[in-house]
């Protein structure tokens, strides 16, 4: 197999090869098919004398035709039509009666029963070989279009799969692993949507971290990134509710839009951020509030309505944001609810 089809999985189509079962319990006749197929170079030939082998080995061998007599010792050979059809191995593979018996209903009853062919046997090499022929030829081409179509399918559940992550990825931000702010967008404008059709509460955190330029310049755009990761870790884990939403707004900025929530929760939930990240302990020499990382936190809530736009939920808790800082920083300020 190719490399290239060993690494994304896909099966080549099987080469098949016209493969002739016969069963029938006189090896005279055995022998005659046998010397009828002798010369045709790209048709294999087996032979079952037991019936009663012979699902196992038509299962073994795979056959693109099955020969069949039509009297049998043991099993019936009608009953035997029955028995293939009913076998999802052999449910599909054509069936050509062999048989002395030449009265309409006999015949009538094979086709009914699931058979493909029905001749008297034997007939001439000519006929005998065009009909194998025929019919391995059907069989082998039905069995190619359901594997081209299984390798497509394949495919194509492959690519939705690739498409998916790389939509996931593109959602998210390269350094801290939340959603970016493409995503917030998104999610801001379909959440206010969702609070305008049910008269919800919708509230949105914005958050940046306390005299980031500074931590920056004293520990390195190294030591800015881990910081950044961390604080974004800490505020991840302070979220508990699954309709949450967390990203990075842009810099040291973080955003949560939280659906379904008044200013009284959206407030806990800030200062549950606030409080996680001080537990880190992260060391912040340069900061003017404290000995370790810290964040001021903004709050807007409103009920969405019809003539509002969703910059003015960002506008709101922006203002907040900027009041947490006037006021001294690492602290949680809200704005007045909206209309």
């Amino acid at each position: 197999m190719p490399d290239n089809q060993k690494n994304e999985g896909i099966s080549p189509l099987h080469a098949y090869r016209i493969t002739v079962l016969l069963i029938d319990d006189q090896a005279i006749i055995a022998e005659a098919v046998r010397r009828a197929l002798s010369s045709e170079k790209d048709i294999d030939f087996h032979y079952c004398q037991n019936p009663t082998e012979a699902i196992q080995m038509a299962t073994q061998i795979k056959p693109t035709v099955i020969l069949q007599d039509l009297v049998m010792p043991e099993i019936d050979g009608l009953m035997m039509v029955r028995f293939f059809r009913v076998k999802p191995e052999t449910a599909q593979v054509p069936i050509i009666v062999l048989s002395t018996k030449e009265e309409p209903e006999i015949k009538s009853e094979a086709f009914s029963l699931g058979a493909n062919d029905y001749l008297v046997k034997l007939p001439a090499k000519v006929e005998l070989i065009a009909r194998i022929r025929y019919h391995s030829r059907s069989y082998i081409n039905l069995k190619e279009r359901d594997e081209a179509f299984q390798a497509l399918q394949e495919s194509q559940k492959r690519l939705a799969e690739a498409n998916r992550t790389l939509q996931r990825l593109s959602s998210l931000d390269g350094l801290t692993g939340i959603a970016n702010r493409r995503s917030f967008d998104e999610t801001l404008h379909k959440e206010w949507q969702r609070a305008m059709r049910q008269g919800t509460p919708l509230s949105l955190i914005m958050l940046d971290i306390d005299f980031f330029k500074l931590y920056n310049d004293h520990y390195g755009h190294q030591g800015g990134d881990d910081c950044l990761k961390s604080v974004a870790a800490a505020l991840e884990g302070s979220l508990q509710r699954e309709t949450d939403f967390l990203a990075r707004y842009g810099g040291e900025e973080f955003s949560a839009v939280l659906p379904e929530t008044d200013q009284a929760g959206a407030l806990k939930i800030a200062e549950g951020m606030r409080a996680a990240v001080q537990e880190k302990k992260l060391a912040h020499a340069k900061s003017k509030v404290s000995d370790h990382v810290s964040i001021s936190v903004g709050v807007g809530t409103c009920i969405p309505k019809r003539d509002g736009k969703p910059e003015a939920l960002i506008s709101s808790a922006d203002q907040a944001l900027y009041k947490a800082k006037e006021e001294g920083r690492n602290r949680v300020k809200g704005s007045d609810p909206a209309a």
